[in-house]
């Protein structure tokens, strides 16, 4: 047996170090192969939004897959804008060729990329879509092309928004645990809690997400009305009888222009870029075309010693150091104090796409910010969401950016102890005694429910952080206490209502963001950008998923299908990672 075993560790450790070596030499390989993508003249740029588009892209094409060790890549949603920008200038990009059956992107990343999608058409340049089927994003973002084909049996989805909470407090009180719950006394749309609390949705929730919910769909059904000449009564009516559910159906409703096969579709292709193949047509996906450089004589991006910093604030906030899900309050205070002190950076933006977290962690972020906002202009960029703890590290900015179909807001505070005295002795026969020293020297003891003392310790800490929240957003956005009061209370707004209120400046992208603290640097046509914390060589993150957390999570969320599921899971892992007061949106946004 001890032969077996010690075998087999021989053998990991060989199998790792030959992986090791296989990963070091593909990406040398790589390296060199990508410093320039060869773009053939007459090519049509493959926009393929069925993949991953987060917040910033990774930082090589590399894709491995050794069961729960993968490092794939996946593209920036500015990652495309800028390189829809390229394209459009680009002699040798005659057209875009538009896949997007299921985007993997929030909202207003999806408006950013549909928007420089537009800015790409009026260069003169065409686009078009086909898939054997289209969801509702995925319709959203196809609407925008010049033509839009449809598989023969398939389907363009098209029938309105909803969202659906998931609420706990049924299944805790079959196992014995009761959710001790303490939140601002006006924080009555603070619903973080509600699942905790409550069988169903509080009235103040329900207002809240009927009303955003609607502005989302007002603004989608209005876009696609106008891409393809409907009234965005005609949308609403397409949704409220499914008429697009069948592929005759999508035609007759004017939402695609012809059902073909795929053979066909490239064969229109192929008449576009005067082809008489369709094996011949010259084919760039964006992943790779994101590598190229403009032709000798185009415009393209400067060299200049003054940079724009863009931090990104992406995932949730938490104490300690920063990954690729989760800003670190000690990572990002780091990164914060390093640009104000370097020379070199005449101004920063600060890209928020989080729906908050702990409360301190917050704290330590905004007072980094505020330090860096007195010396150089800052600006705040919102990407999906930016809520709560991710609204309170904003207020530094001189002015804020939000997309029209940005969830932000949730200024309000809560905290969540369990009490599992029930699990603990009625279901698994456990008892507990102790000794302490002073009254609340086991404040916080699982197996028990609080003290009446206890309860005001927190609810007053709960009241002081809020009353810091409405003051930091009140000095931010020079705005009265009251009001902020008044608008806050955990309440969501989507971007165009906090245009409205005063909690945003303007609707508008990263990009509209950089061009305004470029002004306010006087360096508009002098400067570079650098993102920030600096993205980890894809060889490195394999190294740091070599560890056994990692790898149980990738695997439970490798067999586990159900998307639904994996929320759940997800979900139950934050709250098992809660420390101190929170500011969280009440919901997460997929």
């Amino acid at each position: 047996m001890l032969g077996t075993v010690l075998s087999g560790l021989v053998l990991f450790f060989i199998c790792l170090a030959i992986i090791t070596g296989m990963v070091a030499s593909s990406m040398s390989d790589l390296q060199q192969k990508q410093k320039t993508a060869n773009v053939k003249e007459n090519s049509v740029l493959l926009v393929d939004l069925d993949q991953q588009i987060q917040e910033r892209g990774s930082k090589e094409d590399l894709n491995i897959n050794f069961g729960p060790i993968q490092a794939a890549n996946y593209l920036g949603v500015h990652d495309v804008v800028e390189n829809l920008e390229k394209a459009a200038k680009d002699d040798r990009i005659k057209g875009i060729y538009l896949k997007s059956t299921l985007p993997l992107a929030g909202m207003a990343h999806l408006h950013d990329i549909r928007e420089a999608l537009k800015e790409f058409k009026e260069s003169g340049k065409w686009i078009m879509a086909y898939n054997e089927l289209y969801s509702q994003k995925g319709y959203y973002m196809a609407s925008v092309a010049d033509e839009v084909y449809l598989f023969p049996e398939g389907a363009a989805e098209v029938k309105g928004m909803s969202s659906t909470i998931m609420f706990f407090k049924g299944a805790l009180e079959k196992i014995g645990v009761e959710a001790q719950i303490i939140r601002g006394k006006n924080n009555k749309f603070k619903s973080a809690v509600e699942p905790f609390m409550y069988e169903k949705m509080s009235d103040a929730n329900r207002k809240q997400m009927t009303e955003f919910i609607g502005d989302f769909w007002t603004n989608m059904k209005t876009d696609i009305a106008e891409a393809r000449g409907l009234t965005v009564e005609q949308v609403n009516e397409i949704a409220d009888n499914l008429t697009s559910v069948s592929a005759e159906g999508s035609l007759n409703a004017g939402l695609v222009d012809a059902l073909i096969y795929e053979d066909e579709f490239l064969r229109k292709l192929a008449d576009k870029v005067d082809e008489e193949d369709i094996d011949d047509i010259n084919f760039i996906r964006i992943n790779k075309y994101k590598n190229a450089k403009l032709p000798a004589g185009e415009e393209g991006y400067k060299r200049s010693k003054n940079e724009i910093a863009v931090i990104y604030a992406n995932g949730e906030i938490v104490s300690g150091k920063s990954d690729e899900t989760q800003i670190g309050s000690t990572t990002f205070a780091e990164a914060i104090r390093e640009l104000r002190m370097d020379d070199d950076t005449k101004a920063a933006v600060l890209r928020v796409n989080s729906p908050g977290g702990s409360a301190l962690a917050s704290e330590v972020i905004w007072r980094e910010l505020t330090l860096f906002a007195q010396e150089k202009p800052l600006v705040v960029s919102m990407g999906n969401l930016a809520a709560s703890g991710g609204y309170y590290i904003a207020t530094p900015g001189a002015k804020i950016f939000a997309g029209e179909n940005t969830i932000t807001g949730s200024i309000g505070v809560f905290g969540i102890l369990p009490n599992m005295q029930e699990l603990f002795t009625e279901k698994m026969g456990l008892s507990f005694d102790g000794v302490k020293t002073n009254q609340f020297a086991d404040l916080g003891d699982l197996s028990r429910p609080l003290t009446d003392a206890e309860y005001a310790i927190l609810q007053n800490q709960v009241e002081k952080t809020y009353s810091t929240f409405l003051q930091r957003v009140a000095d931010g956005r020079d705005l009265e206490v009251s009001y902020v009061d008044g608008i806050g209370q955990g309440r969501v707004w989507s971007g165009e209502d906090a245009l409205g209120n005063g909690l945003v400046d303007e609707i508008g992208t990263l990009q509209d963001a950089i061009e305004e603290v470029a002004a306010m640097a006087e360096i508009s046509d002098d400067y570079r950008l650098k993102g920030y914390p600096e993205l980890k060589d894809p060889f490195e993150k394999i190294l740091e998923e070599l560890n056994m957390e990692t790898v149980r999570a990738k695997l439970i969320t490798g067999y586990v299908k159900d998307p639904q599921l994996v929320q759940i899971m997800e979900q139950i892992q934050q709250v098992k990672e809660m420390r101190g007061v929170q500011m969280r949106m009440p919901f997460m946004v997929y």
